[in-house]
């Protein structure tokens, strides 16, 4: 069969103009001018911290305070009012009681403004009435053109331009890792942090409410900032799941997005009544939305900077070979169970190699991997098998396990590891310990290695790094359009729009599933007993009878499906039976009558679905049917449109796809088949915007040379009427 491909859009769409453009936002991160209004001298006020900070940190341009009862504050002229300064003000921070945030804002939008943060709170967190003042703010802003941060939150800082308009007490070094964050707490929590590690950022902001500028602007402005080598972000909620996908896939692109996202349990999904749409969740959809756009998903608070270290100052592996040298056998082993259960590959260097390092080490010691270099190496030991390794081809990243022997001298085995290291493969440490190993693992951090407290940490490190490095030279997507007869899906829907049914029950869906080319078998609607006989008779035995109806989804708990029908007399009386059954077991139900169908033949049942994402649109499902599904949720998500590539993933992701391929002596099913029939769900679902949920179950595959067919399925649309 003939069919077209097309190029999936990469994220290089031209920029929403309801967007910043990343030049635009220059002037909030180095700003000229900042005027606080709110400023006060009264001790532990906001408004008084954000003055002394920007003094602090030395800002360089002028700083006016706006209080209408002071004439100075802290050593500065104070104004009464944003346009009394009289000189052009790129930053405005308002920091005054919420209800007078829209006329401040007002002022500010007359005063001609580049930019304002609200840090002031009271808003949409706080109920209906703060959602109503918080539009007030921008309308406000809106009308002059003025863009805004928050409101309720932090600030904003950069210090590679002396600029801290936040309220945080702590300021780290500069350094080469953004981070944006809607929880303001966090904000002071991660400065904190970074200052008493000494790790090094660039730029910090908070968003707070994200009434105006979002995640999606900042990325943007952080994908051309020369600054920004990696952006670290927690985020809470994503509110244009379209432009997040297209501009995080753009920045990812050329640097690391590492993100913490909360707030995605079971309890904060919608219901919904398909297994595609039960085992969805929100959590599923941002894994989804993640996966394709190249964004490393942190677990944790400590994953994010974790992942954020390793990129900001290693080299991105060539892919996913590590190897482990450490000096004890337990750490090691911790490490290589890490590195095996996430999927990484252990393998021992060339021969050639492993010859030279039994010259270098004891006779005690494993040359395989890990490498160990026995307790009592000293740092030449260390150093004498990183050479030897870092330039072997059978390795793409090192890892140095130490914990802190009589004989180990950790300070000075850091610094020879820094000497040493040659900066082709990323090199991490786990430098285990406490007092032994602090001035080692400052030192570490001074010169760009990243450390951490134990080797499941760094390992977890190594495996973001080098699925990242395998995102970014993945092949261009291309996502293959089927030939399909879009006038028999049309009738279909527009016929259940007419009748405001949302339910697609098994005789319309698979007439839609039929016209994209769905192997569906024969089959006809009967009302009667003698109807089903005379379908039976046409269709030829055995035949599969099925309750229809809009009111009974899962058919098999009403008693609504019999199998392996192989004469009249069968088909009549499973009729009346069934029909009995349900009306006992539903008594509201409508009944339309009885599916009756070929009997199929027998293989590997497996379920495809669809479920329409308020955020992030389509998204299908894979998985095996019976326990697989219901009890080990063993299901794969991804995001429409998908490659070929990418529905052979979606097989691949499942912890049952051995049996896939034929594992305990079964024949392997035919694998293509299901890829096939995942990219046709992809193209219907994206053709068919109306359609919100869809249920292949089952699918029924067998090996390769028999047609998989439809069983079962089923849909769900949109309302008519919201």
């Amino acid at each position: 069969m003939k069919m077209e491909t097309t190029s999936s859009q990469s994220g290089q769409a031209a920029a929403n103009e309801a967007h910043a453009s990343p030049k635009a936002l220059a002037a909030l991160f180095t700003p000229q001018s900042i005027a606080i209004i709110g400023a006060t001298e009264k001790e532990g006020a906001v408004g008084r911290t954000v003055v002394e900070n920007l003094q602090i940190i030395q800002f360089h341009g002028p700083i006016y305070p706006v209080n209408p009862k002071r004439d100075t504050i802290l050593g500065l002229k104070a104004y009464p009012s944003i346009g009394a300064i009289g000189q052009p003000v790129d930053v405005a921070v308002i920091i005054t009681p919420p209800k007078t945030v829209p006329s401040v804002m007002s002022e500010c939008v007359n005063a001609r403004v580049k930019f304002a943060i609200v840090i002031s709170a009271g808003f949409k967190e706080a109920g209906p009435a703060g959602l109503e003042l918080e539009q007030q703010v921008v309308n406000e802003a809106r009308r002059g053109g003025v863009r805004f941060i928050g409101p309720n939150c932090l600030g904003v800082v950069n210090m590679h331009a002396n600029v801290n308009a936040s309220f945080a007490p702590s300021i780290p070094p500069a350094g080469k890792i953004s981070v944006i964050s809607q929880s303001g707490a966090l904000c002071v929590a991660i400065l904190d942090w970074a200052t008493s590690c000494g790790l090094g950022l660039s730029k910090v902001v908070s968003f707070g409410n994200k009434a105006d500028l979002n995640e999606v602007d900042f990325l943007r402005a952080f994908a051309e900032d020369p600054d920004t080598n990696v952006v670290a972000a927690y985020l809470e909620s994503i509110t244009e799941g379209d432009r997040f996908l297209e501009v995080a896939e753009e920045i990812a692109s050329v640097k690391p997005v590492v993100v913490l996202k909360v707030g995605v349990t079971q309890a904060g999904a919608k219901a919904a009544s398909s297994h595609t749409g039960s085992l969805a969740g929100a959590d599923m959809a941002y894994w989804a939305a993640f996966k394709r756009s190249g964004v490393i998903r942190a677990e944790d608070f400590e994953a994010l900077f974790d992942y954020a270290l390793a990129f900001a100052t290693q080299p991105l592996p060539k892919g996913n070979r590590l190897a482990i040298v450490t000096n004890a056998g337990g750490p090691g082993i911790m490490a290589a169970d890490a590195a095996e259960l996430s999927g990484l590959r252990l393998l021992p260097p060339k021969d050639s190699t492993r010859d030279k390092l039994r010259q270098v080490l004891p006779p005690t010691a494993a040359t395989g991997n890990p490498i160990d270099v026995i307790g009592d190496a000293e740092p030449d030991r260390y150093i004498n098998t990183l050479k030897l390794i870092q330039d072997d081809e059978n390795i793409d990243g090192i890892l140095v396990v130490v914990t802190p022997q009589n004989m180990t001298a950790p300070l000075e085995l850091a610094k020879q590891l820094h000497a040493t290291h040659n900066r082709k493969r990323p090199l991490l440490t786990a430098f285990m310990g406490g007092k032994e190993i602090i001035q080692a693992k400052d030192f570490l951090m001074q010169v760009g290695i990243p450390n951490y407290p134990s080797p499941t940490r760094a390992v977890a490190a190594f495996k973001a790094m080098s699925d990242y490095a395998a995102w970014r030279v993945r092949p261009p997507r291309v996502v293959t359009r089927f030939p399909v007869n879009r006038r028999r899906v049309d009738r279909v829907i527009q016929w259940q729009m007419r009748s405001d049914i949302q339910q697609v029950g098994e005789v319309e869906a698979k007439e839609i599933l039929r016209a994209y080319d769905f192997n569906v078998l024969d089959g006809f609607l009967a009302r009667t007993p003698g109807e089903a006989v005379d379908a039976a008779e046409r269709i030829g035995y055995p035949v599969v009878l099925k309750i229809s109806s809009p009111d009974i989804i899962h058919k098999s708990d009403f008693g609504g499906v019999r199998i392996n029908l192989a004469n009249a007399e069968q088909v009549r009386d499973a009729f009346d039976l069934m029909m009995l059954r349900v009306q006992r077991r539903a008594p509201k139900a409508f009944i339309r009558g009885a599916f009756v169908e070929k009997m199929g033949s027998k293989g590997r049942e497996v379920i495809l679905g669809m479920t329409r994402d308020p955020q992030f649109g389509p998204m299908l499902m894979f998985g095996l049917g019976g326990i697989f599904v219901e009890v080990m949720k063993d299901v794969t998500f991804y995001l429409a449109p998908i490659t070929a590539t990418e529905a052979m993933q979606m097989l691949k992701g499942t912890r049952s796809y051995a049996l896939l391929q034929g594992a305990r002596g079964q024949a392997p099913v035919d694998l293509d088949a299901i890829a096939s029939a995942l990219q046709r769900i992809s193209q219907l679902a994206t053709d068919y915007p109306q359609i919100m949920e869809l249920d292949i179950n089952p699918f029924i595959v067998g090996e390769v040379g028999t047609e998989a067919y439809v069983a079962d399925a089923r849909m769900t649309l949109a309302k008519l009427h919201a």
